[in-house]
């Protein structure tokens, strides 16, 4: 490594945003045959797992702003994968009967994912890479 480029690999914004990029790349690729973006697959996880779910869950869940889960919400009520229940003045969302089967393609997706991941990086790295990475998300949002 050229000294001159050594700021890049030292710098962990820099380096967090390239492998952010090559992750998301991977991640894109496992869910194209579902044409679904990565980030709305975890939504009809999260809804599949947490009956129910109000959008401040899903939008804490996720560490998403409540207008992107607006987005992600619209588009899956759009394809009928999802449906919402008002109770009061809060609303639920569950998966429609469309949903839970379309969550079965987005689970095994998800496997091939956690695949192509521990073939690249080896199990324990994947999984140490993921626990440290959620340390420090939790460390940055108790003191950023």
């Amino acid at each position: 490594m050229k000294q001159e480029e050594s700021f890049l690999t030292m710098c962990l914004y820099f380096t967090s945003n390239r492998f952010a990029r090559k992750m998301t790349r991977i991640a894109e690729e496992a869910f194209k045959e579902l044409d679904i973006a990565p980030s709305y697959a975890y939504v009809i996880l999260l809804i599949k797992n947490n009956p129910g779910i109000t959008q401040q869950e899903l939008c804490s869940k996720l560490s998403i702003a409540p207008s992107t889960s607006t987005r992600f919400i619209k588009k899956l009520e759009g394809e009928g994968l999802i449906k919402r229940k008002t109770r009061w003045k809060t609303t639920h969302f569950n998966l429609s009967d469309k949903g839970e089967l379309f969550s079965k393609d987005v689970e095994h997706a998800l496997s091939d994912l956690r695949k192509q991941v521990v073939t690249i990086f080896g199990e324990e790295n994947a999984d140490n890479l993921a626990m440290y990475l959620t340390d420090l998300s939790e460390i940055i949002k108790e003191k950023g």
